[in-house]
């Protein structure tokens, strides 16, 4: 069963870094053009080509963002976990969604309807700048996510991932695989075999060690250095 929220929807929004700064009557004017959902594991929110309804927030749980193809594959977008807004772009754009939304865990997922959240940005210079930054993020992102496909290696791209989960400050740490490895070689552009060779070569070269879906990175400089 999935836990209740111990607050309000007023409440959650007014703690999302996007909607800080919100007046209380904004934050009132948001909350009640808000709707709740709880969706089990592996429901799907949407699909591509949907009509967006509005901005997404991720309360609790995760949620991934793949682009379906009629062979059976995914191409994993991005992972979404609390407190990560998406669906930004087509709210705008007035657009069908480009991607498909599933809950990879028990998720509570709060949607905010387009309409409301454009007339309050209309009066908000505070949340247009916020906005835009959130859309610039996305683009910085996709923009890496490109030049990792197509100018890395398939070790580079694993080894990659996890220096990048790195605490400020730390060498040696865990990774806990926010989804399946299956999902996270989707992710990657790999296919879930070739990524458990790069887990397994990174392991024989000792620079990490693995177990279930906790990764323990032992030495990040030597990560970093890392070229067969």
């Amino acid at each position: 069963m999935i836990q209740e929220t111990r607050h309000s929807i007023e409440q959650i929004l007014s703690r999302q870094p996007l909607f800080r700064g919100l007046d209380e009557a904004e934050l009132k004017t948001l909350a009640a053009h808000t709707r709740e959902y709880r969706v089990r594991k592996h429901e799907i929110l949407f699909n591509k080509g949907d009509t967006p309804q509005g901005i997404h927030v991720v309360v609790m749980g995760q949620v991934k963002l793949y682009i379906p193809s009629a062979q059976g594959w995914e191409k994993v977008i991005h992972m979404e976990g609390p407190g990560s807004t998406f669906g930004e772009a087509v709210a705008f754009l007035d657009k069908p969604y480009p991607v498909t939304a599933q809950a990879t865990q028990d998720s509570i997922v709060l949607v905010i309807d387009k309409q409301a959240l454009l007339r309050i940005v209309d009066t908000s210079p505070q949340l247009c700048r916020k906005m835009l930054a959130s859309l610039c993020v996305r683009l910085h992102e996709l923009l890496t996510d490109i030049e990792a496909c197509t100018s890395r290696t398939s070790l580079q791209r694993v080894a990659c991932f996890l220096s990048q989960q790195a605490p400020a400050g730390q060498k040696r740490y865990e990774v806990a695989l926010p989804a399946s490895k299956q999902t996270l070689a989707a992710q990657l552009n790999l296919a879930p075999e070739t990524l458990s060779r790069m887990l397994s070569q990174l392991t024989q070269a000792g620079l990490i060690a693995v177990q279930g879906r906790t990764i323990t990175v032992l030495d990040l400089d030597r990560l970093r250095r890392y070229s067969p």
